[in-house]
């Protein structure tokens, strides 16, 4: 373990790590096409984060109940599922900290809102760069907004969730993270997301430095 650092740095999947936003955008319009519902990405954008089950309720609705919300969720997994099938591209940065933070030997999870069909499928597009443990939402009772995967992802590496740094986009996720009692860096791109003293935003991964991180570690312990 690197001494001043963090203890884990704990990644979200979605929009952080990968570049699926697209990909979902284009399942989302794809199933609720079959409805005659023109999805757009204002739509796109209430649902970022999730839960997936909330997602597929707001479709029934927006469908008007001609199917209900779990056979919604259902569809939607499934669409995604064969698409991340062939993979889906990082987001700009994220191979370089991945490899920062592999060879600062610090420990880092995977923690997903996302079933663990779509967290296997992308992890096994990494599997030159493994993951500690993933957590997804088959594995806890409450997904995010719940803080509850990122406390599980801590307890199974053995380290204090305040001492971890928390890397999220979406206002969803950024609730869970802030609520676990870690350290966040929220990368926005749909929603907005407001700075305090424990949340800190930048533009993209390709922002997170070493440097840039010691500074930041630097802000929150000493």
């Amino acid at each position: 373990m690197t001494s001043a650092f963090f203890d884990a740095v704990l990644f979200d999947m979605d929009g952080t790590l990968i570049d699926s936003e697209p990909l979902w955008l284009t399942s989302e319009q794809e199933l609720m096409s079959r409805y005659d519902f023109g999805w757009t990405e204002e739509n796109q954008a209430f649902c970022l984060g999730g839960p997936l089950d909330r997602v597929g309720n707001y479709m029934s609705d927006l469908a008007g109940g001609a199917m209900d919300g779990p056979y919604f969720t259902t569809t939607l997994i499934s669409i995604m599922a064969e698409k991340l099938s062939s993979g889906a591209p990082l987001m700009p940065g994220a191979l370089e900290l991945l490899e920062l933070v592999s060879r600062l030997n610090v420990d880092f999870a995977l923690v997903s809102a996302s079933p663990r069909v779509l967290v296997d499928g992308v992890l096994s597009n990494l599997s030159s760069h493994h993951f500690d443990i993933s957590i997804s939402s088959d594995d806890v009772t409450q997904t995010k907004p719940n803080p509850e995967g990122y406390l599980k992802a801590a307890g199974q590496l053995g380290v204090d969730i305040t001492r971890c740094l928390i890397l999220e986009d979406s206002a969803t996720g950024v609730q869970a993270a802030a609520s676990s009692g870690a350290c966040v860096i929220a990368i926005p791109h749909l929603v907005a997301i407001q700075e305090t003293d424990q949340i800190r935003t930048v533009s993209s991964l390709e922002e997170l430095t070493e440097e840039k991180l010691r500074s930041l570690y630097g802000t929150w312990f000493t």
